[in-house]
């Protein structure tokens, strides 16, 4: 194995979008609780499954607050690992921190599967990134740390006009594009302790 670690992780925060759940109910077969209308599971890590597409989730978008390096940036939750973390670990942590989102809001932990490098002058280095998601239940609402003033629940293509870094664009895309299939998040799914979920 490669002595590899990242130096920073972002975790990207997304929900079912409103409505989403009760549109799709109808479809929904009452015993099986399979849709309808492609056969495929309504469930997933506890959360109604939406069909796979953007109008169906929310990203949430948070405001670098001033006096911090970047201010007026809208991110997802970013942070720098300590000493012997995991980055899944790091992750979790760092969203707690930021959002106040723990275990009990989380319905499903996913990597990426997208590392990020990129020059960041204040440091005078590159930097690595690691790269999370997590679905929180439809109804979760952050509880903001000082790092951020602002947030935001956004369509994928609001969160895509927002999103400066190209690297960000591409993480949104991989939500869309992965994680709200459920056939193929499982394969992107974590568990909280930052195991494979897939057996």
């Amino acid at each position: 194995m490669s002595p590899f670690r990242p130096d920073l992780v972002d975790c990207w925060i997304f929900r079912s979008a409103r409505g989403a759940e009760e549109a799709a109910a109808p479809n929904r077969d009452a015993v099986s609780g399979r849709d309808a209308v492609s056969g495929r599971d309504a469930v997933s890590g506890g959360v109604a499954a939406p069909d796979r597409g953007s109008s169906a989730i929310e990203i949430l978008l948070l405001r670098r607050s001033p006096g911090r390096i970047l201010p007026g940036l809208w991110q997802c939750v970013s942070g720098s690992l300590e000493t012997d973390e995991t980055p899944a670990a790091g992750a979790l942590r760092e969203l707690r921190e930021e959002t106040g989102f723990g275990a009990g809001q989380i319905a499903g932990f996913f990597d990426l599967d997208q590392v990020n490098q990129f020059h960041e002058p204040s440091y005078q280095a590159i930097v690595t990134s690691a790269i999370f998601a997590v679905r929180v239940a439809s109804g979760a609402e952050p509880a903001l740390s000082h790092e951020h003033d602002a947030m935001r629940w956004v369509s994928p293509a609001e969160a895509l006009e927002l999103a400066i870094w190209p690297a960000y664009r591409e993480s949104i895309r991989r939500i869309v594009d992965n994680l709200t299939d459920p056939e193929r998040a499982i394969w992107f799914k974590l568990t909280l302790e930052g195991e494979r979920a897939r057996v």
